[in-house]
């Protein structure tokens, strides 16, 4: 008894149904490592933007204008423009005496800064990042 090889002709059809099986799989999963990586980038930038307006909200006679203007020179070309929220809960934060601590919160909807457009995996996240440091304001 003579065995013939299978022909190749006979599996033509089978890559291409196993690749229309896996693409959309595979293309999921590195989409959504592109989404979980900016997600992360984003949230680690927001903490050392919240970190440096922190830095200028505890110093004297400084202002919600200069805190800002710190905040947006940290996040200087990353096209993130967080809502910003300085806060005291002894009171206006510009007015509080060392060591009141003095709080600086970022938050920014993960679909403003999403590099997929819509995001298909985090579309109603809201990244928050803040810092807390301790006035240096003398009465």
């Amino acid at each position: 008894m003579r065995v013939t090889p299978l022909r190749r002709c006979e599996r033509s059809g089978a890559a291409a149904v196993e690749m229309a099986i896996i693409l959309p799989l595979f293309l999921t999963l590195i989409l959504g490592t592109i989404e979980a990586s900016r997600l992360g980038m984003v949230s680690q930038l927001l903490h050392v933007a919240a970190r440096e307006g922190c830095r200028t909200a505890v110093l004297p006679g400084q202002t919600e204008a200069a805190v800002k203007a710190r905040i947006e020179a940290a996040l200087a070309g990353t096209g993130i423009s967080p809502s910003v929220q300085i806060s005291s809960p002894n009171g206006s934060w510009l007015n509080v005496e060392a060591p009141s601590p003095i709080t600086v919160r970022l938050s920014v909807p993960f679909k403003n800064v999403s590099w997929l457009g819509d995001p298909f995996a985090f579309e109603d996240t809201t990244v928050v990042a803040s810092a807390t440091m301790s006035s240096e304001k003398n009465p």
